[in-house]
């Protein structure tokens, strides 16, 4: 059974960081590209940063440069470093694990983060 359980999320003031970590199980690991996504109060879940077993990453525009997507493939987890939070990057964030070969989707309870202007 897949289960990812994501942590670190909750309230910061614009400018502030926050660390957001998943914690996988039941999966092939390095078999997976895991990511970020978020979704704010009426609109719909969007990309945040994926990175895959090898370690190639993707930025969302809108996050380049303040946030950084990390794995350990031994520890199976997934982090999240945000930094220069903003306002709009208020949502509840989801961790997903994407399998390589089906392209199957697993994802996390998600965690909120609420940036404070």
């Amino acid at each position: 059974q897949v289960q990812l359980v994501e942590s670190g999320g909750g309230l910061v003031q614009a400018g502030g960081s926050l660390r957001l970590s998943c914690a996988a199980s039941g999966i092939i690991f390095s078999l997976h590209t895991m990511g970020w996504y978020r979704q704010a109060p009426g609109k719909q879940r969007e990309l945040v940063a994926t990175i895959t077993s090898r370690g190639t990453t993707n930025y969302a525009d809108s996050v380049k440069g303040r946030f950084t997507i990390s794995r350990d493939n031994a520890k199976k987890t997934v982090s999240l470093q945000m930094n220069s939070l903003k306002p709009e990057d208020t949502a509840v964030y989801y961790c997903n694990a994407e399998l390589l070969t089906t392209r199957l989707d697993s994802w996390g309870q998600g965690t909120q983060v609420t940036v404070s202007s």
